[in-house]
């Protein structure tokens, strides 16, 4: 009886039931928040997955069972699609539209860098996924993590740990992946282009905007609504500037709140037994394959652009065109830079990057309307 006693207690301790590829977890899990830390690479949001991650995958604390506390994170803020609209408010009250209002050519390269989501949609099919999955995968190509989630809990909420895990890795590898794919598919003379200053862009312009670009994208994608609505009225709290309160706090408290139960939310989903899976390789190289493909569309599109336009773009502000907002603007600035000192191309980088992130909600919106039952 007393052995029995000793062995049904050490069965309840958790260090007796570690398998495997729960430690491998927990150090992938450690690896992002390594990456958090001392790379600083997407720190608000890989610290959270890393740790969510590997807390999740200790054995016996049954974190992820119903009625538990991550469960009821996920369950409340993940499945009921309240955290990236939520996320989307956030980033609304944070954009500036003026530099793609200043200049709307922008807005189809925003519209151009998403050919690596329908690339990969593609070949995702190729690869065996179904095409609820391939949709999902394809989307990575946007670089938009937010927008990720919201289409892969509702058309292959299995793979929302692998396709999150991607959009947010590659989000955070801009800096690396991106210059290589500028200095390739443009020539130096034409990353010297430099461009004139934009116009002013009144504030009726600015405010104006967002209602009109809702009512535009909404009637023509239903399913994009929740993430375009919440986008545009977080913007239209910034512009009005009557609301200045709504705008700081969806700026700061309420986007660090929702920032910290979507990052553990996403980790927790990726338990040893949903994760280590072959297709998650599969699903980490069709992103890479989306992002690069994303990149060179815009590149080449501003290339083909300038056949035609009077004022040159520097095609490197196509590579903005993928929805990670404000890095992508920034690396094409730095790029620019050292191809000519006197380049200051982050406004008009900033066009197509915001044009992306509206690019990508579309994008997502067709996916939804055309599979989702």
């Amino acid at each position: 009886m007393d052995g029995f006693s000793l062995a049904a207690i050490l069965s309840r301790v958790g260090i007796f039931n570690i398998e495997p590829g729960q430690v491998l977890m927990w150090l992938i899990g450690f690896l992002f928040i390594y990456l958090a830390i001392k790379k600083e690479y997407e720190p608000l949001l890989l610290l959270p997955i890393g740790f969510g991650m590997f807390i999740v995958n200790l054995p016996l604390t049954h974190l992820m069972e119903k009625g538990h506390l991550l469960e009821i994170f996920y369950h409340y803020g993940i499945e009921w699609d309240v955290i990236p609209p939520l996320i989307f408010l956030g980033l609304g009250a944070m954009t500036d539209f003026g530099p793609m209002i200043a200049n709307p050519k922008t807005m189809i390269l925003g519209a151009g860098a998403q050919v690596g989501v329908y690339v990969t949609f593609f070949g995702a099919l190729l690869f065996g996924f179904e095409i609820p999955e391939a949709c999902s995968i394809g989307i990575i190509g946007g670089a938009d993590g937010p927008t990720t989630i919201f289409t892969t809990v509702k058309l292959a909420p299995h793979l929302l740990g692998s396709t999150a895990l991607a959009a947010y890795s590659y989000m955070a590898l801009v800096p690396i992946i991106q210059p290589p794919l500028m200095k390739l598919f443009t020539t130096e003379k034409e990353r010297k282009i430099p461009m004139k200053q934009l116009r002013p862009v009144s504030k009726r312009e600015k405010m104006l905007f967002p209602l009109f670009t809702c009512l535009i994208i909404c009637l023509l994608v239903p399913d994009s609504a929740p993430l375009m609505g919440m986008f545009m009225l977080g913007n239209l709290f910034k512009e009005s500037g009557v609301v200045e309160r709504l705008s700081k706090g969806a700026q700061n408290e309420l986007m660090n709140i929702v920032t910290i139960f979507l990052g553990i939310s996403v980790g927790a989903s990726m338990s040893a037994e949903t994760f280590l899976k072959p297709q998650t390789i599969f699903i980490f190289v069709l992103g890479l394959v989306a992002f690069s493909f994303s990149t060179v569309g815009g590149l080449l599109l501003a290339k083909l652009m300038n056949l035609f336009c009077k004022d040159k773009i520097n095609p490197l502000i196509g590579a903005a065109g993928v929805s990670a907002v404000p890095m992508a603007a920034r690396v094409v600035h730095k790029v620019g830079q050292e191809a000519n000192k006197k380049n200051y191309l982050l406004m008009h980088a900033m066009g197509p990057n915001v044009a992306g992130v509206i690019g990508t909600v579309v994008a997502a919106g067709m996916f939804l309307t055309l599979v989702a039952k």
